[in-house]
């Protein structure tokens, strides 16, 4: 590989297993981590995934080691993070990424959903948040880049609270980590995906799909490695003064009305 724009940086995609197409987030970013030169660590609870992802990073001549994880877990999070330090020496760029669906209004969720969305969506980058914190810090600094949604900011294309008030939770947790880390030198951020097609989504029907599409301005499909590429600039120097920022990545559908985009959903 060619010296790219995060080389010498050591890396850690949480939940960098590869669900096969369309791409999905994290391993969007962990493929283009190594391309640009990082160490990437791969953690995900499905070692298979993991596999895949590391096998392809190797085979296009990235550098990269799995870690299994359940990031819902704090030993299994304190392994983790150790594993970047015994395997890389250190740590400069953390990926979160997990994310559990999280359907249905206040008045239809269940406890036990409840408890597993905000445990797999918020939860588990809180504490790899802390115990990444001190390994970024030793380590001269870095990015934190956390994987939001644009249904943290706005009411979604679905009916799914326990989702979006955990998503709206991650980018408050990345704004007040700005503050308090600053002087640690380390940076966070969030992404805020809006319709993107990708492996969390496959599932969607052909005509939903195409009214995403259409809803954003642009009137271009998405996909994880639009999401990907901005979180290579984050990661990077490129960003150095950039802190405490949700970054949309949603073809312009944040700054429309449904109005304002009626007729090319009727027309397109």
């Amino acid at each position: 590989m060619t010296k790219g724009r995060l080389t010498g940086k050591i890396a850690l995609v949480v939940g960098a297993g590869s669900r096969g197409e369309p791409a999905g987030t994290g391993y969007a970013a962990a493929r283009l981590f190594a391309k640009e030169g990082a160490k990437v660590m791969l953690a995900d609870y499905d070692l298979e995934r993991a596999e895949v992802t590391h096998r392809q990073l190797i085979a296009a001549g990235g550098t990269a080691n799995i870690v299994k994880a359940d990031v819902t877990d704090e030993d299994d999070i304190r392994a983790m993070i150790a594993a970047c330090q015994n395997d890389f020496g250190g740590l400069h760029i953390l990926y979160n990424n997990v994310a559990n669906s999280g359907l249905g209004m206040v008045t239809e969720i269940a406890e036990s959903d409840l408890d597993t969305t905000l445990a797999v969506n918020l939860k588990s980058a809180l504490l790899t948040c802390k115990h990444a914190v001190p390994l970024m810090k030793a380590s001269g600094g870095g990015s934190i880049i956390n994987i939001a949604s644009i249904d943290g900011l706005r009411a979604g294309f679905k009916r799914n609270v326990p989702y979006a008030v955990t998503k709206a939770g991650l980018i408050q947790l990345s704004r007040v980590m700005a503050v308090h880390h600053g002087r640690d030198n380390i940076r966070v951020n969030a992404i805020a995906p809006g319709h993107i097609h990708g492996a969390f989504v496959r599932s969607l029907a052909a005509d939903t799909r195409d009214l995403r599409r259409k809803a954003g301005p642009l009137g271009t499909e998405g996909t994880a490695w639009d999401v990907a590429w901005a979180a290579v600039f984050l990661a990077s120097d490129e960003a150095r003064w950039i802190s405490g920022v949700v970054l949309p990545i949603d073809a312009g559908l944040l700054a429309a009305t449904p109005l304002s985009v009626l007729d090319d959903i009727l027309n397109d």
